[in-house]
């Protein structure tokens, strides 16, 4: 016998988690913890910018104009600092909204992986633009988000999502979405 076939992740098919004692009822849920971190901040803050008359003016102190104007000489990608300068405004909605539709999706388990890949790519142009000079790189949280969304990413929201509804419903009247 091997060890890998004694432990908890010796079982990589269907859930990826092999037992059904405490420690694997405990890992089925390991990455719930994550999902409510990171749903609830993104929630939070696509509605701390939509209810932010400052962030979304198109000038002035702690307006997104402002930030990127203060950005653009040091970000690792200017070119996509010159893009979002173009329309400060719509540029602050998007992102807004995105991280509010991203925050929602990864909280209820709704599409869990393309969600996670919005996150994913909101903290990953935050970082290359907003957070790329701060020194060292570990002040910065959004590369910590950016690799906080790969698991999610990887195995999407399997339990206690809507995802995992819709696959039980969908597993148990056939293939058939409704009815």
């Amino acid at each position: 016998m091997v060890h890998a076939d004694r432990t908890i992740g010796a079982d990589l098919g269907g859930t990826g988690v092999g037992g059904s004692g405490m420690r694997g009822q405990l890992a089925r849920y390991a990455l719930l913890p994550l999902r409510l971190f990171l749903g609830g901040t993104f929630i939070y803050a696509g509605l701390d910018k939509l209810t932010d008359p400052g962030f979304l003016a198109a000038s002035g102190t702690g307006s997104l104009a402002e930030t990127l104007r203060q950005v653009h000489d040091a970000a690792a990608l200017p070119q996509l600092v010159e893009l979002a300068q173009q329309s400060p405004v719509g540029f602050g909605y998007a992102i807004a909204i995105g991280e509010l539709a991203v925050g929602v999706g990864t909280l209820i388990g709704l599409l869990g992986r393309l969600a996670a890949f919005g996150g994913a790519l909101i903290s990953l142009m935050l970082w290359l633009t907003v957070s790329w000079s701060i020194e060292p790189y570990y002040y910065g949280s959004d590369l910590a988000y950016l690799m906080a969304w790969v698991p999610l990413i990887f195995a999407g929201a399997p339990m206690l999502s809507l995802d995992k509804a819709m696959t039980t419903r969908r597993s148990r009247h056939g293939a058939q979405l409704f009815g």
